[in-house]
């Protein structure tokens, strides 16, 4: 069994726009009721997949979900048509995009059964994403349908919060060993909601069948919420035996940076301090919510927002940092603008997967051919631009139903993915 890191991204959907529908999101609300550009945010997306498979990591894909979501607003007892603006915008959402929010993943390594978990986030503190798991879970379990290999669980239920991978990071040697899995929950932060519970943490761990002695559960700072950190992976990201953080992402760092260098006596941790680097300017440049991945050759690359080069303290940091001696030595910036617009980050785009990816359904694994046809695709059905005032009409629903359509029969997916 060859056991890699695979990074899934949510190919971004025909129904990309912008309205402000993520409360605490500083990106999301000061874009609202701006015009977004689908067809230009999916191949951007796709680009970024390309930066994965050039560097050598496999790279698998995560469809977007047919909207609008005619079954939640048949449940809300009505339709696209005369449903409430806010409403009508939370059916349409893209929001599946972000990959990050669609499973915590365990791998076979930290579980006492030897199988990887995934269990689907029930992102229940936003109505525009809170219909997403059902279509998330459909994909999972094709995607992941080999028995022997995975466990794919439903989500924590309600009222216990659970944002998927977001909050959660896993630190080890390498990625075949065993690991320690870290949780970040938040309790409150200023005026937003914290999104990640710890009870769903703690019901996720016990699903995964982890090792409580090895399972670490890290409250976020109040302050990093209130700031603008809505998910952890905007204050931190790890790999293998690496945490890159900001100062202030923890409420209780030096606990958690004991515990940690406990059980993994080789850890490396790069804390950016707040004097160079602020929680403001982490935030607007989304210099964390970065790709951490190993190389072949050695050492490690963040995968960055082209934004994070723009902001002077950051990119003086990042330079610092990969001029030392340090795991980090690359800097790979891409350009997810359309994304970023919407508040989501190169590391929001995947859900990383370690696993053999011979267990893994094909259909859900890309090349570089594989991409350039969805590219095709992307370019000739997608809509070039949408306005959040255009979301009931009827033009622009069929073309963004037909562009589904086009893409999951071309993936050999629509006798399993039925909307």
């Amino acid at each position: 069994m060859t056991v890699r890191e695979i990074n899934f991204d949510g190919l971004i959907g025909p129904s990309h726009n912008y309205a402000g529908l993520s409360l605490g999101n500083l990106a999301s609300a000061r874009n609202a009721g701006t015009v977004s550009h689908p067809r230009a945010a999916a191949l951007q997306g796709i680009e970024k997949m390309r930066t994965n498979l050039q560097l050598g990591i496999p790279q698998g894909i995560f469809l977007p979900q047919w909207r609008p979501d005619g079954r939640w607003l048949s449940a809300l007892g009505t339709n696209i048509s005369d449903a409430e603006p806010a409403i009508r915008a939370a059916a349409m959402s893209a929001s599946s995009m972000w990959a990050a929010n669609a499973a915590t993943v365990s791998p076979a390594a930290d579980a006492s059964d030897g199988r990887t978990h995934l269990t689907v986030a029930n992102l229940v503190t936003m109505p525009h994403r809170s219909h997403e798991w059902p279509q998330t879970l459909a994909q999972l379990k094709i995607a992941f349908s080999d028995r022997d290999a995975f466990v794919i669980h439903p989500p924590v239920p309600a009222p216990f919060g659970d944002e998927g991978a977001a909050n959660h990071m896993r630190l080890s040697e390498n990625h075949a060993c065993r690991g320690v899995e870290i949780f970040a929950y938040g309790q409150s932060g200023g005026p937003f909601p914290a999104r990640q519970h710890l009870e769903a943490s703690k019901a996720i761990a016990r699903l995964h069948c982890l090792d409580p002695a090895r399972t670490l559960f890290a409250m976020q700072s109040e302050e990093a919420i209130a700031a603008g950190a809505f998910h952890n992976d905007v204050v931190a990201v790890a790999n293998e035996n690496v945490l890159f953080a900001h100062e202030k992402a923890f409420a209780d760092k030096e606990r958690l940076y004991t515990d940690l260098q406990a059980l993994l006596p080789s850890i490396q941790i790069i804390e950016v301090p707040d004097r160079s680097v602020s929680l403001a300017d982490a935030i607007r440049s989304y210099l964390f919510n970065a790709q951490l991945v190993t190389l072949a050759e050695g050492g490690m690359a963040l995968i960055l927002p082209t934004e994070a080069r723009n902001i002077a303290s950051v990119w003086d940091w990042l330079e610092q940092m990969t001029s030392s001696n340090g795991p980090i030595r690359r800097l790979i910036t891409v350009d997810i603008r359309q994304s970023m617009a919407n508040g989501g980050g190169p590391a929001c785009l995947r859900l990383r997967v370690v696993a053999d990816p011979a267990n893994i359904d094909p259909r859900f694994l890309v090349n570089e051919a594989k991409l350039d046809d969805i590219a095709d695709i992307v370019s000739r059905y997608w809509p070039e631009e949408i306005t959040p005032g255009e979301l009931a009409d009827t033009r622009l629903i069929a073309q963004i139903e037909q562009s589904w359509l086009t893409l999951v029969d071309h993936l050999q997916l629509s006798g399993d993915l039925i909307p």
